[in-house]
């Protein structure tokens, strides 16, 4: 295999996680000051995918995001928490591809069986799905220039990463999506997915002004109405791709020296950042941030994209008292199938290096929150790597000697409790009875299910309440008491969990297969950037 890249010296390998940050204060008490007229704006949030919404591969059902759930919480309306929709279930497929609605499609058409005689059936099947979903979103609805309107509250965009949210804008995305979309007739992909997913966002930004950002736009509407609460969960895709490549891309020695339109062209190929280029990143975003008249800001840290399962740990742990196998790759390929020789892997020093950068990340996220609270500044720390750890299945919870002395596993919610199997991080599986294995992460192995996305809205919600935000209930009344989510309801929309697709079986053949003919984790699931 090709050479791979060295681990640059500034990664400081760790021999032991992070220790997670138990209290969102950081122990920094901080006298808040209630403004004059309550803020009109009682939520709003930035971010990439996991704030987004994306689930299976796709963006569609955005009204299942866990700031969606958050403000459903609240007792927010509609018009009080924006947010932008693309299509319904019943929709082409997706934006890019929904992987659960083509798993349903695919079993309709051909059952849960997938021999010689079916794959060179569904091979045309497929050709002509993946052109309705192409033709929807280059060509048809999809392609239509977005409504005007007042700025979502949820601003978040799937794939971006720390830079993307404070220099993309409407110019940037309409002048990518120039010109004529090609119409492959073997390839059928959808051009520029990403920049079409964030177009009616920006637009909405903008109000008149192509050039603004999100951050405008929430600095904006801080200054005019008000803003209750700032949500930003960023920094994921600064290390995601190298999972889904499974080939680890530095960002250059000197990328912390530029400017920031300059990055935009240096990290071009890169999925994984240098921790001075994320500090430096990190910088100028929360210079921004602290310019931006909220009442209170919660900021997330990184969590570990090692624990996805879209990267599965081969065979048994490197040591039984580690973290780590000896190589991850695909989760449809079998530890009796796998040869290092031939199939894609990351290497356990490669994944140990990834976690080292993903830590020294979150260093910089968490001084940045304690500098601002130390300023007299409302600022909270929601610990999302800290969460990720504890459900972490295969690192942690299945493997006790390697659990360090801190690690206490993360308790789900009751309705999840009474589930069977109880939902975890491992990839999803399915048998005739239904789910088998997994439920946390959705169907491209990357994203949380409904009811994940709920677990990350309950950690929101806990740190709101501690900061004072009120809660009201459907009739507009104050809820007293800790706020809990309606995992119930949640549960009754998780269609994965609720009525898994019979074609996800235990062997995951079906995903292999079309990873075989579209390439859909490193195509489908964005992750290596290049210049806005």
């Amino acid at each position: 295999m090709a050479a791979r890249q060295p681990v640059p010296r500034e990664v400081k390998i760790r021999t032991e996680p992070r220790r997670p940050e138990v209290d969102p204060t950081l122990g920094i008490p901080v006298a808040v000051q209630v403004p004059a007229a309550p803020p009109t704006h009682r939520l709003v949030t930035v971010g990439d995918s996991l704030t987004h919404g994306f689930m299976s591969g796709a963006i569609h059902r955005t009204d299942l995001s866990w700031p969606a759930i958050t403000a459903f919480e609240l007792g927010l309306t509609a018009e009080q928490f924006r947010f932008p929709t693309y299509e319904w279930p019943s929709g082409p497929g997706g934006l890019p591809l929904d992987l659960e609605r083509l798993a349903r499609e695919f079993a309709r058409r051909f059952g849960n069986k997938l021999d010689l005689l079916e794959t060179f059936r569904a091979g045309p099947w497929l050709r002509d799905h993946m052109d309705a979903i192409e033709d929807y979103w280059e060509r048809g609805k999809g392609a239509e220039p977005p409504a005007d309107g007042p700025p979502f509250h949820n601003t978040a965009i799937y794939g971006w990463d720390v830079l993307d949210v404070q220099l993309a804008t409407e110019a940037r995305v309409e002048k990518r999506l120039a010109g004529k979309p090609h119409d492959d007739f073997l390839k059928q992909l959808v051009e520029n997915h990403a920049a079409r997913a964030a177009r009616p966002v920006l637009h909405r930004a903008a109000q008149g002004d192509p050039k603004r950002t999100v951050l405008d736009s929430v600095a904006a509407m801080a200054d005019d109405e008000g803003v209750e609460t700032l949500v930003v969960v960023i920094g994921a895709n600064n290390a995601l791709g190298s999972i889904l490549t499974l080939e680890p891309s530095w960002t250059p020695a000197g990328y912390a020296k530029l400017s920031p339109a300059e990055r935009l062209d240096a990290r071009a190929g890169c999925n994984l950042w240098r921790p001075s280029a994320f500090k430096a990143d990190w910088a100028d975003l929360v210079a921004q941030l602290q310019a931006i008249k909220a009442q209170h800001v919660v900021i997330a840290t990184v969590p570990s994209v090692t624990i996805a399962p879209i990267a599965r740990g081969t065979d048994n742990k490197v040591r039984p008292d580690s973290r780590y196998f000896p190589y991850y790759t695909r989760p449809w390929i079998t530890d009796e199938d796998f040869d290092p020789e031939h199939d894609p892997h990351l290497t356990e020093d490669e994944v140990r290096a990834i976690d080292s950068a993903i830590d020294a990340y979150n260093e910089t996220i968490i001084a940045s929150v304690r500098a601002a609270r130390t300023a007299g500044q409302d600022w909270y720390l929601f610990d999302m790597g800290g969460l990720l750890d504890r459900l972490a299945t295969r690192r942690y919870i299945n493997s006790p000697w390697a659990r360090p002395a801190w690690w206490q596993p993360y308790p789900l919610p009751a309705a999840l409790q009474r589930l069977d199997p109880v939902p975890n991080t491992r990839f999803f599986r399915a048998g005739p009875g239904g789910r088998t294995d997994g439920g946390l992460f959705s169907l491209d192995g990357v994203h949380p299910t409904t009811v994940a996305y709920g677990i990350l809205a309950q950690e929101v919600i806990k740190i709101l309440q501690l900061a004072g935000v009120e809660f009201l209930d459907r009739q507009g009344n104050p809820r007293s008491g800790p706020v809990q989510v309606d995992f119930d309801r949640l549960l009754r929309a998780d269609t994965l969990l609720s009525d898994p697709p019979i074609s996800i079986t235990g062997s995951l053949g079906l995903l292999g297969w079309l990873d075989d003919h579209l390439d859909w984790v490193t195509t489908f699931l964005p992750f290596v950037h290049s210049p806005l």
